[in-house]
């Protein structure tokens, strides 16, 4: 037998015996699957409704992307980009041993940083399972020398100090032989020409969301990324989103296909942008007015763990994407990427402070607001609360600012920081407000204006 052939044999063997080790739990869950009933007309539960204000209200949510990949220290698609055989990169686990992860500081540090939520991978494209998966061995508690569930620790600590949890959950998958026909990111990595798709998205992945929504308490939501991969496919997504709703009415949907919502979904993300700009290229340009919004984006150049991207954003750059996030009525998911030994970087942690810092005297003009009365410019943004609205001045050097008409009479204005009063001159053609210069260090000059009711 050639070495080519002894090699592909061997893998065959590898999958044949994956496949038997997982039969009896992935025939459990196909079981399951089919007893769960198709959501093609979508109502949301009174719950959910009501999980979608409390998402907008909470504005700003930390991302986690950490995997196995970390290792390499060179970002979550280092499979990918590298082109590793899956012989090779099966070797990895063996080198991952998280020994510092600390669920309590990772938890404290999203409250210090004025964060209301966490969004962490709970499985990146890899197929890498960061949690206690019966359904495969390719996870953390069997295939690595830490042997313990990360995600069951943050559960944990995230409910006891009172943090949302989110699981990120990649539908595409590098690793698995049944993830068939390939999508457009696919290679030769070492996987046969054959699976069964529909076995991979039934029984393997609505398994594998089973298992997540039932052992790790009250989860807020689950955050879809990879169906990019292959966009005509038949996601079966009916049946998955009604698992998800039918296990926990109040968890949402929130996918990142780049497309426009389809039924079932509860939130509309953008990658890498504001709602409906497109400046990355691959985002739609439709934004709903009937789904919460969401912004993600990274702290610095990456989502993994990346040795040698010191490409940070500055606590001001930081500021300023959440605000003008809640001027585009979305929220901001920020993403670190800590380290495989489970440590998050001071330079993360040093900025995420400071921006909480910064929001205890900011956060009442972001929280628990929506998109203002004017549309966002370069000049800034406007979100709304009630009879007040903030106008966000980011990029205007003028002592005045002239916004158009405004829906109601300005019944008082006054400067957010200091309480300065202001005098401001409103008209049908529009309204003019004195603009303070700006102190060091000053990001947004908020004024406050209050409406008559």
């Amino acid at each position: 037998m050639s070495p080519l052939k002894g090699a592909i044999a061997k893998r065959s063997l590898m999958t044949r015996n994956l496949l038997s080790k997982s039969f009896l739990a992935l025939a459990a869950a196909a079981f399951l699957a089919a007893a769960t009933p198709a959501q093609d007309t979508y109502k949301p539960a009174p719950e959910n409704l009501k999980a979608r204000q409390d998402f907008q209200d909470d504005k700003f949510g930390l991302f986690i992307h950490w995997g196995v990949y970390s290792v390499l220290g060179d970002g979550e698609w280092v499979l990918h980009d590298r082109k590793l055989q899956l012989h090779d990169y099966e070797r990895l686990p063996n080198f991952f041993d998280p020994e510092k992860f600390d669920a309590k500081a990772w938890v404290a540090l999203a409250k210090a940083a004025g964060m209301k939520y966490i969004t962490i991978t709970s499985r990146h494209h890899d197929g890498f399972s960061m949690f206690d998966t019966k359904l495969s061995d390719w996870n953390i508690v069997q295939r690595t020398p830490y042997k313990k569930d990360p995600l069951k620790m943050l559960a944990d600590e995230a409910h006891g100090q009172g943090i949302k949890l989110y699981f990120y959950y990649s539908q595409l998958d590098w690793h698995n032989p049944d993830y068939f026909p390939r999508g457009r990111t696919a290679w030769d990595n070492g996987r046969p020409d054959r699976g069964d798709f529909n076995a991979y998205i039934d029984s393997y992945m609505n398994g594998q969301l089973r298992e997540l929504l039932t052992n790790y308490g009250t989860i807020s939501g689950i955050w879809f990324d990879g169906m990019w991969d292959k966009p005509d496919a038949d996601w079966h997504l009916s049946k998955t989103y009604a698992l998800i709703h039918q296990l926990q009415p109040a968890a949402l949907i929130i996918p990142n296909h780049h497309q426009a919502p389809k039924p079932g979904e509860d939130v509309q993300t953008f990658e890498r942008d504001l709602p409906g700009r497109n400046t990355a290229g691959f985002n739609t340009t439709f934004v709903t007015d009937q789904l919460p919004l969401e912004s993600c984006n990274t702290l610095n150049g990456s989502w993994g763990f990346n040795i040698g991207d010191d490409k940070y954003k500055s606590v001001e750059e930081i500021e300023e994407m959440l605000v003008r996030a809640a001027g585009n009525n979305s929220n901001l998911l920020l993403n670190i990427g800590p380290q495989p030994s489970g440590e998050i970087q001071d330079e993360f942690a040093t900025r995420l402070r400071t921006v909480g810092e910064w929001l205890t005297k900011y956060g009442v003009s972001i929280y628990g607001t929506r998109g203002g009365p004017v549309a966002p410019g370069d000049w800034g943004v406007t979100t709304q609360k009630g009879d007040t609205v903030y106008v966000h001045v980011l990029n205007w050097k003028a002592p005045l600012l002239a916004l158009p008409p405004l829906p109601r009479k300005i019944t008082g204005a006054q400067e957010l920081i200091h309480g300065t009063k202001l005098q401001v001159a409103q008209s049908e053609n529009g309204v003019v407000i004195p603009v303070l210069p700006a102190e060091k260090g000053q990001t947004d000059r908020v004024i406050v204006l209050t409406l008559a009711k």
